[in-house]
């Protein structure tokens, strides 16, 4: 696999938000996000075996990991690392775009898969036959930029019965762009049973890119 980085911080997102967690960066992404903030993994990185990764993975002292991009699920291997890192008896969360099938994951990693608004660019690419076959242990992210956003997603998370079908329904404001208050407060005014959230990794150190 090309691996952009490996580090440990605390996951930024999720129903796991704020637990240290160690995470496997892959290098590459076919899709152009209008508010990206790790296009220095879209080239680069370097080659390592599942053998080396595990190496590096088992020196920090976490069993989480969570496999990201990038688009992760755009290099094959990754399927291997991930039934290794079940073996190893690693929790395995994948952050994936929602624009590539995901079907051939294993059962018993956790999808956290991005639901891409009109604001992204990208709504055009979501593979929506993985927003019908959800599972249960899946979290769904929303990252929203406005209002216009905002009512998309209302729609999309009733439309496809989110709320009900999985663990979580995240909704995000773009960092930057959208105050999480003011989502907030669309959020109760609509009585929506979804989770708030920001980017822990943003909050805790601003500007910084990698290794967070």
């Amino acid at each position: 696999m090309r691996i952009d980085e490996i580090f440990y911080s605390v996951q930024g997102e999720g129903t796991r938000r704020g637990r240290p967690c160690a995470f496997v960066r892959l290098t590459g992404c076919h899709l152009r996000c209008r508010w990206c903030d790790t296009e220095y993994a879209f080239h680069g990185g370097s080659e390592q075996s599942v053998e080396e990764i595990m190496h590096e993975l088992n020196a920090f002292p976490t069993r989480l990991v969570c496999v990201t991009g990038g688009e992760p699920l755009l290099q094959e291997p990754v399927h291997d690392l991930m039934r290794v890192l079940l073996q190893n008896e690693y929790t395995v969360l994948l952050e994936t775009s929602g624009a590539v099938d995901a079907s051939k994951v294993d059962d018993r990693v956790v999808r956290i898969l991005d639901l891409k608004a009109p604001g992204s660019g990208e709504e055009a690419r979501n593979h929506w036959r993985t927003f019908a076959n959800l599972r249960a242990s899946d979290e769904v992210k929303i990252v929203v930029a406005d209002r216009d956003d905002y009512e998309w997603a209302r729609t999309k998370i009733a439309e496809l019965d989110l709320v009900s079908r999985c663990t979580a329904v995240l909704l995000s404001p773009v960092h930057g762009e959208l105050n999480a208050a003011e989502l907030a407060a669309w959020i109760l005014e609509d009585g929506l049973s979804v989770t708030l959230q920001q980017q822990e990794h943003k909050l805790l150190w601003p500007g910084v890119e990698r290794g967070v």
